[in-house]
């Protein structure tokens, strides 16, 4: 019997390697497509979705235009590492929270306006204690209120255009959610919303080691519990014990045919895979690009 071929998991790649270097649709996208992927993820460290109209608009008009020109696909955009430093949607004062909500009505209507049609990430994260001891979950009012802001959000994407919305589970516990379970609650939560709320799964965020034990930490358990709610996948070399963010010129324990055949054994194959790796900023740009070649040069045979 011919043995039936599985169709290719897409690959792509987040923009996060182009921070403070390729941040232009100029340099990035040429750069994108002779790495050989034609999917893109954008970041929103490239453009502050808070900047004057006229620089979005022109913006907005060079991203659409370039990834035209170089055959290129932004299926996303997410919110990068500048924003994600803010507590966003759960700073303790209301009025920062407010301006967190803002500031993403704003990334929903840039997007759109650049011809994305889904943006997400990290939603936020609750102060530390002054003694530093961390509790198992957020205060319920906290997550009730995140939950309306959820929802608020969700009515202004549908106005600007979006299909769809991404959480980013994290693995600390100041943020929501880490945990498959409080994961679970939040979808159904939110299952009602006139844009859909999905998660976006990381292979550096699920699978680390010093919070969720070595026992626990298997992107199997996310994948399981949550794969109706799972929209898109972040790849990262990683060693478990920190949300690394490595390529995979790096010794790691993130095998890439295991990670592949993980997303078809649960039926994730049809979701987008997108590369997420940061490199420190007085790296040198040459062997950044080395690397990056390499590691899709790695990639995409486990993911065809």
């Amino acid at each position: 019997m011919m043995e039936v071929q599985s169709p290719p998991i897409p690959l792509g790649i987040n923009l996060s390697f182009c921070v403070k270097r390729w941040i232009i649709p100029e340099l990035w996208a040429p750069i994108v497509q002779q790495l050989g992927l034609d999917l893109v993820q954008f970041s929103f460290d490239l453009v502050d979705p808070t900047w004057p109209d006229d620089i979005l608009t022109s913006c907005a008009e060079d991203i659409r235009t370039t990834a035209d020109r170089y055959g290129l696909t932004i299926h996303s955009a997410f919110i990068g590492l500048a924003h994600y430093t803010f507590n966003q949607l759960l700073h303790p004062d209301p009025r920062v929270r407010d301006v967190a909500e803002e500031w993403m009505k704003k990334a929903y209507r840039f997007a759109a306006s650049a011809g994305i049609d889904r943006v997400g990430g990290p939603l936020g994260a609750i102060a530390s204690r002054v003694d530093g001891v961390e509790a198992d979950s957020i205060p319920e009012r906290d997550y009730e209120d995140l939950i309306l802001r959820m929802r608020r959000l969700s009515e202004a994407a549908k106005e600007c255009g979006i299909v769809e919305l991404y959480v980013e589970p994290t693995p600390m516990r100041r943020e929501w959610p880490w945990t498959v379970a409080q994961a679970q609650r939040m979808a159904a939560d939110v299952a009602d919303t006139p844009v859909p709320w999905k998660y976006c799964i990381d292979w550096g965020h699920a699978t680390f080691e010093p919070l969720y034990g070595k026992n626990h930490a298997t992107m199997g358990q996310w994948f399981g519990a949550l794969a109706p709610h799972i929209g898109m996948i972040h790849l990262q070399q990683t060693d478990f014990q920190y949300d690394r963010h490595w390529d995979f010129t790096e010794a790691g324990a993130v095998l890439p045919q295991e990670a592949a055949r993980l997303h078809r054994e649960f039926g994730l194959a049809d979701r987008p895979v997108f590369l997420e790796v940061f490199y420190p900023f007085e790296r040198d740009d040459a062997s950044i690009l080395k690397a990056l070649s390499r590691t899709i040069t790695i990639l995409k045979p486990a993911f065809a």
